[in-house]
């Protein structure tokens, strides 16, 4: 556990300034989970968490040059607010001599059980390589059962179903079918909920939000229309994949 004191950090940063610099930096690529109360923040503000988590673990992370010198950030596929994940990714860079190990346990020291680092390691793949990524559905709403899992699975499978997606160019209407690559939906009797295993795209031109898909059970089905206090869902991210369906890493 590192000193948290300041004069404890002082005397930290400088022996990891003292140590052997690295010509050029190196990358290291981080895996966390982002659960529970985790899932509602932005990702604004999760760049500007692992900037503080990072100053306080003292790494000897590499600084932009310029006017406004800051830590270089690169985050793998955006996670939308209010779902949770098991398999994010972020580059950072180092210009220090430093152990994957230590740097996921100094990491993991200033981090909690809901958002920590599960894996530390020097990157052989990009991030533009990341073609599909498989989430865990469920959805607790009134009428539950093994008809609506059925109705479920056709809606998703039945093109057109055609939904508003907002671009960086704005508003444009597509149909989201030819974006699922494959989905199963049950009825689990244990928890009364409609659960889905969906793999949906995910690469930089084609991204599919998978909230999309709740949009259009809504409109389709009528779903989530009761009490939002007994009628909930939630959405986990479980891997990430290339285009030939291996795992991301």
């Amino acid at each position: 556990m590192l000193s948290k004191s300041k004069e404890g950090k002082l005397s930290e940063k400088k022996r990891i300034l003292a140590l052997d610099e690295l010509t050029p930096p190196r990358n290291i690529r981080l895996k966390f989970i982002k659960v529970g109360t985790l899932q509602y923040i932005s990702h604004l503000d999760l760049q500007r968490t692992f900037n503080r988590i990072i100053n306080r673990a003292c790494l000897p992370v590499w600084y932009t040059k310029g006017f406004n010198p800051h830590i270089k950030l690169v985050f793998s596929t955006p996670l939308s607010v209010g779902a949770q994940s098991v398999c994010e990714y972020l580059d950072i860079r180092i210009d220090r001599e430093m152990s994957c190990e230590e740097i996921m346990k100094r990491l993991n020291a200033e981090m909690t059980d809901e958002f920590h680092i599960v894996d530390a390691y020097v990157p052989s793949s990009d991030f533009s390589e990341i073609s599909w990524a498989n989430y865990k559905i469920s959805i607790n709403t009134e009428g539950a059962g093994e008809k609506m899992a059925e109705d479920v699975q056709a809606a998703l499978t039945t093109s057109p179903l055609t939904l508003v997606k907002k671009t960086k160019a704005g508003e444009k209407e597509i149909d989201i079918i030819p974006l699922i690559y494959s989905i199963a939906t049950v009825y689990n009797k244990d928890t009364g909920a409609v659960d889905i295993e969906t793999t949906v795209s995910a690469s930089t031109n084609e991204y599919l939000n998978p909230e999309m898909l709740i949009t259009g059970l809504k409109a389709k089905l009528g779903i989530l229309s009761g009490d939002p206090t007994e009628e909930y869902y939630s959405i986990m991210r479980t891997e990430l994949l290339k285009s030939d369906m291996t795992k991301f890493s």
